[in-house]
Order: structure tokens, then sequence, then C-alpha cells
């Protein structure tokens, strides 16, 4: 079990979540949800370990390997599909990736792919990067219905436990994921 026991986090011109707990599976998938401003981010980055909480404690993810999906697909632009998921493992595991994802031009820049093209190969890298925990921020962003859902299903079962954010609960739902709503577990500031 994943905990957080009255976490506070934030940036230095605003507290983002205060006092926050609660608990996460250890398999599984959850979906948080709130309205823009709520914290999703901020939560998936301390949960990430890239945001230090101000005070309180997370227990339950020590030693476990975390792979991140940021709301920009932060892809380098001067390497191409293949290698910008190969960064994190090798091409075989690169090439899987990226066909899992429906991209058949791994050889393609950044540049060169549209912003749904882009958002496959970033996912992508966090898929073959592995691990236990898998944090995806708004992933499926940019992708039409049918496409979401077919990624979806490639996504939902990859890790032990997926935590994503999203605004649609329909996503919830293509991702098999309970919805934890962040908004009615503290106030926004």
């Amino acid at each position: 079990m994943i905990r957080l026991s009255h976490v506070t986090a934030g940036y230095p011109e605003k507290t983002v979540l205060e006092n926050l707990s609660l608990e996460l599976p250890e398999q599984g998938a959850v979906a948080i949800m709130a309205p823009s401003g709520f914290g999703k981010t901020t939560l998936l980055r301390v949960l990430a370990g890239l945001l230090k909480p101000l005070s309180g404690e997370i227990t339950g993810l020590e030693n476990k390997k975390i792979s991140f999906l940021f709301q920009e697909d932060r892809l380098l632009p001067w390497l191409t599909a293949e290698k910008n998921v190969a960064l994190v493992s090798d091409r075989a595991a690169a090439g899987r990736w990226l066909n899992e994802m429906e991209i058949d031009q791994g050889g393609l820049l950044p540049r060169e792919m549209s912003g749904g093209m882009q958002r496959r190969v970033a996912l992508a890298r966090a898929l073959a990067f592995g691990g236990d925990v898998l944090l995806l921020d708004e992933p499926f962003k940019g992708l039409d219905e049918g496409l979401r859902e077919r990624i979806a299903m490639r996504v939902r079962d990859a890790f032990p436990l997926t935590v994503l954010s999203i605004h649609d609960a329909q996503e919830a739902r293509l991702m098999n994921a309970s919805i934890l709503r962040l908004d009615a577990l503290g106030k926004r500031d």
C-alpha cells in the first residue's frame, strides 16, 4: 500500500496540496480527477519524487522503479522516435513499444510528427522504461477516440500500478481505473 499522510506540497509562490492523506493500492489503476488547478500534476510529481513535500510523509514507494509520462511530451528534437524511446531501453524494446503505440515510422524526428504521434512516442518511452509504478499525466491528449481505446488497452496492464491524471471519466473506464476525486479530498488555495 502506498500512503500519503498529511502531505503538503507546492511551489515557492503557492501551496497546491494541503494536508492530503490518501492510500493507493499496490496493483491496478487509479485515475486522479479534478478540475484544472487542484494539484493533479503536483501529486504525480510528489509520487515520482520530483517534488519534495513541504510536510507530511509518503510510504510504500521505497525501492520502487517509477516511470513518468509528463504532461509535455519532452521528446529530444534531434533524435528520431526510435532513438527517443531507446534512450531508456534498447532498440528491440523501442521497436516493440512504438509498434504497440501504432507508430510505424520510427525514423521520424519530432518536428515531422503530429501532436498525437509525439504523445504516443512519449508514452512508448515511459512504457519502455519499465518499472513498478507508471505515472501518466494526461496520457491520451491529442488522440482520437478509437486510437485512445486501442492505446489504453495496451497500457492498462503494462505495470503493476498505474496512476493517471485525467479530466474525462471515459478515460478512467478505458483503463479499468478506480477514480480518485482530488477536489473532494482537500481544498484549493
